[in-house]
């Protein structure tokens, strides 16, 4: 049957040579690959001649996680909890998000992803929860804990697409972050939340797929919920009008 291309965006780092590399892990790849969609790479580094011939290709886009939004993009001052920030990075999600609104097409954020959408769209963040929020709870459990391990309830708005999708009021999420969203942007609309208060998912309006959450459900596949919203997006890929299938 054919199948939708869903385009991943990835991370640069450097291996043990010193040569930088674009990586991604596999958990998102294999989250991806099992609904029966094609998982493919968008490199960094790219022209937005590139990237826009890259994407009038592809029938969805997932913003990845990874380090954190530079500041300065929306706004904000440096901050010496601020790790691993790449510009070019963050050049190209900002890009692929305006081209990916124009053309309509299904898009999920992940972690940072949901950052950097919200960066894109007007919002802004807390360049660390822990010392800018009061009495915030812990978000941060990594790297000392299993990328699967149940941090927290989510609290899941019942009238929205991430309510039908898992079907429960609340669920338990995995927490690997120590940034959130500071102001929503306006388009944008919370639909769950971290018993703290931070927003733990939005989704775009009347848009046909568009939405974020903050935990990483592709390490939760074990459980079904958190494949439904991988199924979920897919689906959103292959019903799109102009899908190109392979």
């Amino acid at each position: 049957m054919p199948s939708p291309l869903i385009g991943l965006t990835t991370y640069r780092h450097l291996n043990k040579y010193g040569l930088p590399l674009n990586s991604i892990t596999e958990a998102y790849i294999r989250a991806v690959s099992n609904t029966g969609a094609i998982p493919t790479l968008i490199p960094l580094g790219l022209s937005e001649e590139i990237l826009d011939k890259l994407l009038a290709r592809l029938d969805g886009i997932l913003f990845t996680g990874g380090g954190d939004v530079q500041p300065e993009r929306y706004g904000s001052q440096p901050h010496t909890l601020v790790d691993d920030v790449d510009p070019d990075r963050d050049r190209v999600e900002v890009h692929l998000l305006q081209r990916t609104l124009e053309q309509g097409l299904p898009f999920l954020g992940i972690c940072r992803g949901l950052q950097v959408i919200n960066v894109a769209l007007g919002g802004t963040l807390f360049e660390d929860i822990l010392d800018q929020r009061p009495n915030s709870l812990k978000h941060q459990y990594y790297p000392d804990w299993p990328r699967n391990y149940l941090a927290h309830t989510v609290q899941v708005e019942q009238g929205s697409r991430l309510g039908q999708m898992l079907g429960l009021p609340t669920v338990q999420v995995n927490s690997l972050h120590h940034q959130g969203i500071r102001e929503l942007a306006a388009p944008l609309q919370a639909t769950a939340f971290a018993p703290d208060g931070v927003i733990e998912a939005f989704e775009l309006g009347e848009y046909p797929f568009g939405m974020a959450v903050q935990w990483h459900p592709e390490w939760l596949q074990e459980h079904p919920p958190m494949q439904s919203i991988f199924r979920a997006f897919a689906r959103a890929a292959d019903e799109k009008p102009t899908h190109r299938s392979i």
